[in-house]
């Protein structure tokens, strides 16, 4: 069992710049990070391998970044130029398939979320 705690949501507005970080008990294969607005189906943001490997929603690439630390245990998703479309909680994901992406499929472990909300 991985558990996973997220940090660093808040409130920011449109062109700013946030950044997240999840520590995490055990490292897995593929980390990431997904969102889920409101009505909206959870998507998948940004993942990475213990390679370095990096995947990246279309809607946010150029504009975030996915990082780990290994030595820390850490996953950071810096997030910048900001738009009120990335308004969502966002989760904090690992998993230890053979296999990253943004796909869900490749995750079993989940953290509790943190919010993100961007103002025009």
């Amino acid at each position: 069992q991985v558990q996973l705690v997220e940090s660093g949501g808040g409130s920011v507005q449109a062109g700013g710049s946030l950044r997240l970080s999840c520590s995490y008990t055990t490292s897995t294969y593929c980390m990431g990070w997904f969102r889920q607005g409101p009505g909206n189906e959870r998507e998948g943001v940004a993942a990475i391998s213990s390679g370095g490997s990096t995947y990246y929603d279309a809607s946010v690439a150029g504009r975030f970044t996915i990082s780990r630390d290994g030595a820390k245990n850490m996953l950071h998703l810096q997030m910048n130029n900001l738009k009120p479309s990335d308004t969502s909680e966002y989760y904090c994901a690992a998993g230890s398939r053979r296999g990253c992406s943004t796909y869900e499929k490749w995750f079993e472990f989940w953290g509790q979320g943190t919010q993100v909300a961007v103002s025009s």
